[in-house]
C-alpha cells in the first residue's frame, strides 16, 4: 500500500524546509535507510533518510521549493500503484479534466494545444538533467546574501565538492558547495549583487543544455523573468523616448533663461543644478555630452582650480572701488563631497535586531569595583598560564561564577513565560571592521581562566577573518561588551536578545580612593549592567553586581 513521506521537523525552531538536493528519482526502489533528498532548515543542511521501503512513485517540491513541516513531500509504494487518492485536490482535479474531456471528445486539436502548456508547466531541472544552485540559508538571521566572489564563470565544469562562490552572509563569509557535476550553465547573480535565500543563483547541468525553459518557469525561476520581459515591453517605447530625448531637453533648455552669463550654455538641467549648488559657473566647465553638452559628470568631475585662474581678472575689476578699504578677506573654494556606499549583511541584521531590541524596556545599573588585588592577581596568574590571560578573561569568568548565584539573571523572556537557564553561556562581543559579532564562551563558568583566553583569542581571530560558523555565535544566556580597552570610563550597552542582561565594562583609572581613612592611588573599574525589566528587577540585578564586585576584588574566589 501506497505511503506518503512528509516533512519532518528537523529542529526545535524549524516551520519549513527547503528542499536543496533530491537523490532518488521517480521510479527509484528505496530501502529503509536510504538518503532521499538533503533538507536546508533554518539552521543547517540537513541528510532526509526514508523509513519507508518501495518505489518512489511521485515527489512534490522541486528543489529550491519551501514546504512547510509535516506536508507532503513524496509517495512510496509499490511499482504501478494508484497514489493519486492519497494528495489532497488530485482526485477532484483529475475527475473535473475527465469531464471535460468527456464533453468535448470532438475537439481532438485544442486538447492537443493544452498538452502543450501542461508539458511546459512540468519541466523541471531534473527532466532537463540540471541541478539547480539555490541562496542557501546560513544563518538563523540570514534573509539574503552578497556574491562576494565567483570561483567558475559559465561553461567550467565542476564537480560536487567544487567550491563554486563565497557568501558574505549577515554575520560571516562563507563557502557555497555546488553538490553537482556537470558544467556551469548559468549565472543568475553577479559578483557583489544580493539575492534573497532559495533565489536560483546558478544552474549545472550537461554541456550545450537549453535551460530557457527552467528559467521561464515561474515556480523554479521564482519569478526572475519579470525583469527581462518589463524590459523587453519598454524597448519599443524607450527606444522613441530616447530618439525624442534631445529635442526634449533641447526645448527644456531654451526657455532657461538666468541671470548669470552662462544662461545659454549648453548643459543638462541636472548639472546647471549641481553647478548652480556648488557656485560653479559653466562657462568654466567642459561638456562631453553630445555636441558639447555638459552633463552631470562633467559638473562633478570639474576641478575648481580653473575657477581660481579668473580670480586675479575679478579682482581687477574691484580694484578702483575697493581701495577706499584696507581689509582683505581671503578667499576659499571648497568643494562639498561624500561617498555612498551599499550596506553589507552584516550592517543590516545589526539594524534589523537592534530596531528589535528596543523594544525591550531597559533600565541601567553602575558600579565600581577595586581593582587592585585583581591587578596583582593577573600579574601572578601570568607567570604560570600558558596563554596570556587579560582583565576581560576575569570579568567573563567572574559572571559567570556570579550568575551559578543569581540564576534569576541568567534568564530570557519567552513571550508567555521565563526561561530560566541552567547553563552559562557567555556572549563575548568582538568588534570587526563591518560590525559586531558575539561569539559565545560555552559552560564558562566551569572552564579555567587559561581556557577561556584561549577560546576569546580564537573566536577574535576568526571572527576578523570571516570564519566563525553559527554554532559559534547562536545560544548565549549573558553577554559581555568591553570597551575599556579604548579609554572608555564606562558606558551603556543594548541588551543581546534573547539575553535579559548585558554587563559594560569600562577602564581602570588610577584615581585617589580613601582606605582605612587615607587617601591613597587606587584602580578602579566601572561596570554598568543593562537589564531587561520583564525578567529582571533593580534589586536582583544589585545583587547580582555585588556578588561580582566581590570576586573581582578578592579573585582567588573565582579559582576557588
Amino acid at each position: 500500500m501506497a505511503e506518503v513521506v512528509k516533512m519532518p521537523k528537523m529542529s526545535d525552531t524549524m516551520t519549513e524546509g527547503v528542499i536543496a538536493k533530491w537523490h532518488k528519482k521517480v521510479g527509484d526502489k528505496v530501502s529503509s535507510g536510504d538518503l532521499i533528498a538533503e533538507v536546508e532548515t533554518d539552521k543547517a543542511t540537513m541528510d532526509f533518510e526514508s523509513y519507508q521501503e518501495g518505489t518512489l512513485l511521485y515527489i512534490g517540491p522541486k528543489e529550491g521549493e519551501a514546504v512547510p513541516v509535516d506536508a507532503v513531500i513524496a509517495v512510496l509504494g509499490e511499482e504501478g500503484e494508484d497514489y493519486k487518492a492519497l494528495l489532497e485536490g488530485k482526485s477532484s482535479t483529475d475527475s473535473d479534466k475527465k469531464e471535460k474531456e468527456e464533453a468535448t471528445p470532438k475537439q481532438e486539436k485544442p486538447e492537443k494545444e493544452e498538452s502543450v502548456p501542461d508539458g511546459g508547466e512540468s519541466v523541471t531541472a531534473e527532466s532537463l538533467g540540471a541541478t539547480v544552485i539555490t541562496m542557501p540559508l546560513l544563518s538563523d538571521t540570514m534573509t539574503e546574501g552578497v556574491i562576494a566572489e565567483w570561483h567558475f564563470k559559465v561553461g567550467d565544469t565542476i564537480k560536487s565538492d567544487d567550491v563554486i562562490a563565497d557568501v558574505e552572509t549577515d554575520k560571516a563569509t562563507m563557502e557555497v558547495t555546488a553538490y553537482a557535476d556537470g558544467t556551469l550553465l548559468y549565472i543568475g547573480v553577479e559578483k557583489g549583487q544580493a539575492a534573497k535565500v532559495n533565489d536560483i543563483i546558478a544552474i549545472v547541468g550537461k554541456e550545450g543544455t537549453d535551460i530557457t525553459p527552467l528559467l521561464k518557469n515561474p515556480a523554479a525561476a521564482s519569478g526572475k523573468t519579470e525583469k527581462p520581459t518589463e524590459k523587453g515591453t519598454d524597448e519599443p517605447a524607450s527606444a522613441s523616448a530616447e530618439s525624442k530625448a534631445p529635442q526634449a531637453t533641447e526645448r527644456e533648455e531654451e526657455p532657461q533663461v538666468a541671470s548669470s552669463d552662462d544662461s545659454r550654455v549648453k548643459a543638462s538641467p541636472l548639472a546647471r543644478k549641481i553647478a548652480k549648488d556648488k557656485g560653479i559657473s559653466l562657462n568654466a566647465v567642459k561638456g562631453t555630452g553630445d555636441g558639447g553638452r555638459i552633463i552631470k559628470k562633467d559638473v562633478e568631475l570639474y576641478s575648481p582650480a580653473a575657477k581660481t585662474e579668473a580670480a586675479p581678472a575679478a579682482a581687477t575689476k574691484t580694484e578702483a572701488p575697493a581701495a577706499a578699504t584696507t581689509i582683505s578677506i581671503p578667499q576659499y573654494v571648497g568643494e562639498e563631497r561624500y561617498t555612498e556606499k551599499p550596506v553589507t549583511q552584516m550592517r543590516k541584521t545589526i539594524s534589523r535586531r537592534l530596531s528589535e531590541t528596543f523594544v525591550i524596556p531597559h533600565f541601567y545599573l553602575t558600579m565600581k569595583i577595586d581593582m587592585d588585588n585583581a591587578i596583582q592577581a593577573r600579574a601572578k596568574i601570568n607567570e604560570v598560564a600558558p596563554v596570556k590571560v587579560s582583565f576581560n578573561d576575569l570579568v567573563i569568568k567572574a559572571a559567570a561564577v556570579a550568575l551559578k548565584q543569581h540564576p534569576a539573571v541568567n534568564a530570557s523572556w519567552q513571550g508567555d513565560k521565563i526561561r530560566y537557564n541552567e547553563h552559562v553561556n557567555v556572549g563575548v562581543a568582538v568588534a570587526v571592521d563591518e560590525g559586531l559579532l558575539v561569539p559565545v564562551v560555552r559552560f564558562a563558568d566551569g572552564k579555567s581562566l587559561s581556557h577561556i583566553s584561549a577560546e576569546v583569542k580564537e573566536f577574535a581571530q576568526r571572527a576578523k577573518a570571516k570564519k566563525l560558523q553559527p554554532a559559534d555565535w547562536e545560544g548565549s544566556t549573558f553577554t559581555v561588551s568591553n570597551l575599556g580597552m579604548f579609554g572608555i570610563d564606562e558606558f551603556t550597552a543594548i541588551i543581546n536578545a534573547p539575553d535579559s542582561c548585558i554587563l559594560a565594562i569600562g577602564g581602570i583609572d588610577q584615581v585617589p580612593v580613601v582606605k582605612n581613612g587615607q587617601i591613597v592611588p587606587g584602580n578602579i573599574m566601572k561596570v554598568t549592567l543593562t537589564c531587561d525589566h520583564r525578567v529582571v528587577d533593580g534589586a536582583t540585578g544589585a545583587a547580582f553586581l555585588q556578588t561580582l564586585k566581590s570576586l573581582l576584588e578578592e579573585p582567588v574566589r573565582i579559582l576557588a
